[in-house]
């Protein structure tokens, strides 16, 4: 009788990985790359600045030099303050040329989360615009930690002043053109530390790897269509899930970044036309200040401008008026623990023919997965069973695959959570139409959409519940033409409270938190309950709606 032997998988001999066959994925060869090939492309404009890529990689050398002569370098955390001016793009280089963590701030969060996010990351070094020096002074004052802070003295900056120990550019002034920077040993070392806002109150911190932020960037330039023609407007803050990895997919094309301080049309069109922009992404309320912006301000252009939008879908009528006005919308949709988009609404040919309702409503969906992420289901968060493809049975949006993030730092409670059973659980609901396009339906942790920023619903109930008048108090998502989506809150007064108005509410809340967390609409009186006390939210969102 035969015996069975062992088979011999005979590629797994003699052919071992070493360094001629394998180097770790990094966006930082991207720049690299570009300068070695295109030195003299114009790689960033900024008002009457302009720096080729030659330029641009010398600056970023000379910041990853001037850290590590500062004692920054492996696991460090290097925290920016900044709006989407060049050196908050440079330190998207610099910084981790050194092997520190990037450490991108949300200018919009008020001073207490500045601090907890300088002291939760460990800020060794803060390289902040003089724009916010009120914020940050404040912020500062509240943590005990020793922080290098460094400013950025732009000129197109509105005020402020300087806080530091010296100017941005003459840190640069410290470091060597010619550092020689490299790539990480391995490329799941931490690259950036993004914060989302949890639903618990304080943000937690997600962690980017250097081989997801060089896949999501390869497919940013592949599902968007970049190439070394393209000129990108940086209409979406660079602090979001570092601008949704575009500050590295557009240099790994060599393509032109332009720089934006704010999101003002009377700005925004002049620069399409004077620099023939081809790209830009942001949140819905983007398209809405542009579609509704002055007359006298639309500056027509000859040629159609690409753009990505995600959050809440904007209503077919923006979408209509964005085509009239020569841009074509691409809905994405993602989460900060995805780098940004991980999905997209590909666009079919047969879509050209529908009327424009229908065509709006294919185009709102969230389409499909991006090629450089593994997989994407839609299934039950328990079974992990996926959903029919009926376009009316519920489940949870879930990912597998290296552009999902390595977790939540110092959170191993709600990093486990988070990947429960092998899958990423966005927390997202959503239904899979029959030609397998996703489409959103609500968010299981209620958290509200408001011009692309997150607001947890919970956070915003605990200040309400501590305005001493207040007895209970539910806050939900109210569609806004605007901002998409803005808090709705539905207030129940302590007996013999007297009268409220609404704006003593919202201005409570306004004195507790950032300001684009406070309820734009306040409603008075009983709340919903099922039978065993629970606020029933779904009828107050659809209330919401009709409001």
């Amino acid at each position: 009788m035969a015996t069975r032997t062992q088979k011999t998988n005979i590629y797994e001999q003699g052919l071992d990985r070493n360094s001629a066959n394998f180097q770790p994925l990094t966006p930082l060869t991207f720049l690299e790359w570009s300068a070695m090939v295109y030195p003299d492309q114009t790689a960033v404009v900024h008002g009457e600045r302009r720096y080729s890529y030659r330029e641009f990689y010398a600056r970023c050398r000379r910041l990853a030099s001037a850290l590590s002569r500062r004692g920054v370098g492996l696991g460090d955390t290097v925290s920016v303050m900044a709006p989407n001016v060049p050196p908050m793009l440079e330190c998207h280089y610099g910084v981790p040329m050194t092997g520190a963590v990037l450490n991108a701030l949300n200018f919009r969060l008020d001073a207490a989360a500045i601090a907890f996010i300088l002291d939760h990351g460990e800020a060794r070094v803060l390289i902040t615009d003089r724009e916010f020096s009120g914020v940050i002074k404040e912020a500062l004052g509240r943590i005990e930690r020793d922080i290098l802070v460094i400013d950025i003295d732009d000129e197109l900056a509105e005020g402020g002043e300087l806080l530091g120990e010296m100017d941005y550019e003459a840190f640069l002034e410290e470091g060597d053109p010619d550092y020689q920077w490299q790539p990480p040993d391995d490329e799941w070392q931490a690259l950036a530390l993004n914060y989302t806002s949890g639903t618990t109150g304080n943000p937690k911190g997600v962690v980017f790897h250097h081989r997801g932020a060089f896949l999501n960037a390869m497919g940013n330039a592949m599902m968007f269509g970049l190439n070394r023609d393209s000129v990108y407007l940086w209409t979406l803050p660079m602090f979001h899930c570092n601008g949704w990895t575009y500050t590295w997919a557009v240099t790994a094309v060599a393509g032109t970044h332009v720089c934006l301080r704010k999101v003002d049309p009377a700005i925004v069109f002049p620069l399409i036309k004077e620099q023939k922009v081809t790209h830009m992404c942001g949140a819905p309320i983007v398209l809405n200040m542009l579609v509704h912006a002055p007359e006298e301000v639309k500056v027509k252009f000859d040629h159609t401008v690409e753009v990505a939008t995600g959050g809440a879908a904007p209503p077919s009528s923006v979408i209509a008026d964005m085509e009239r006005l020569g841009f074509r919308v691409t809905h994405l949709y993602g989460l900060t623990e995805t780098y940004g988009p991980a999905s997209i609404c590909a666009w079919q040919r047969d879509w050209a023919g529908l009327e424009l309702g229908a065509r709006a409503a294919r185009i709102a969906r969230q389409g499909v997965r991006y090629p450089t992420l593994a997989y994407l289901s839609v299934a039950d968060p328990e079974t992990l069973e996926p959903v029919p493809a009926d376009g009316k049975t519920i489940g949870e949006v879930m990912m597998q695959g290296n552009t999902v993030m390595r977790g939540y730092l110092k959170n191993p409670q709600a990093t486990d959570e988070a990947f429960h059973g092998g899958w990423f659980h966005s927390g997202d609901l959503a239904v899979l139409h029959p030609d397998h396009y996703m489409e959103i339906k609500d968010r299981s942790k209620d958290i509200i959409i408001s011009g692309g920023e997150n607001i947890s619903s919970l956070e915003v109930e605990e200040v309400l519940y501590k305005h001493p008048k207040v007895m209970e108090a539910a806050v939900v998502a109210r569609p806004d033409q605007r901002w998409g989506e803005t808090p709705c809150a539905f207030v129940t007064l302590k007996p013999g409270a007297g009268d409220v108005e609404a704006e003593e509410i919202i201005q409570w809340c306004r004195d507790h938190l950032a300001h684009f967390k406070a309820p734009k609409t306040v409603v008075f009186g009983p709340l919903p309950k099922t039978s065993t006390g629970k606020i029933q939210k779904f009828v107050l969102r659809e209330n919401a709606r009709d409001l």
